[in-house]
C-alpha cells in the first residue's frame, strides 16, 4: 500500500510543478468527479447484487413455470458470486475512493503556492 500512497501524494504536486497550476486544477477537477462517480457506481452496484442474493434467499425468484428458484439453484449460485464481489466494492472501494478525492484536493490546495510563478 505504500506505492499507491506514494503515487496519490505525488502526483499532484508532480503535474502542478511540471505543468503549472492550470494543469494541477484540471486534473483536480476531473479527479474529484471522476472519483465520485466511480464510488457511486461501486457502492450502487455492490448493494445491487447483495441485495440479489437475499431476494433469490427469501424464495421470491421463480423460473418460468412458477416453481420457487432458492438456495441451491444456479440463480442463487451467481448471487453468491455477485455477493462476494459486490461486497468489497459496497464496503471498501467505494468509500476508499473519498479518501482518495480528498487528499487529492488537499494536497492540490496546501501545495498551491509551489504551483503559481
Amino acid at each position: 500500500m505504500m506505492l499507491p500512497g506514494v503515487v496519490a501524494v505525488a502526483t499532484p504536486i508532480a503535474v502542478g510543478l511540471l505543468l503549472g497550476y492550470q494543469a494541477v486544477a484540471g486534473m483536480l477537477m476531473v479527479g474529484t468527479i471522476a472519483g465520485v462517480l466511480l464510488a457511486t457506481v461501486l457502492n450502487n452496484s455492490g448493494g445491487a447484487w447483495d441485495n440479489a442474493k437475499k431476494y433469490i434467499e427469501s424464495g421470491n425468484l421463480h423460473d418460468e413455470n412458477g416453481n420457487v428458484l432458492g438456495k441451491k439453484s444456479f440463480a442463487h449460485q451467481a448471487g453468491v458470486v455477485g455477493d462476494t464481489v459486490g461486497d468489497p466494492f459496497k464496503d471498501t472501494a467505494g468509500p476508499s475512493l473519498h479518501v482518495l478525492v480528498k487528499l487529492l484536493a488537499t494536497i492540490t490546495l496546501v501545495m498551491a503556492p509551489l504551483f503559481i510563478r
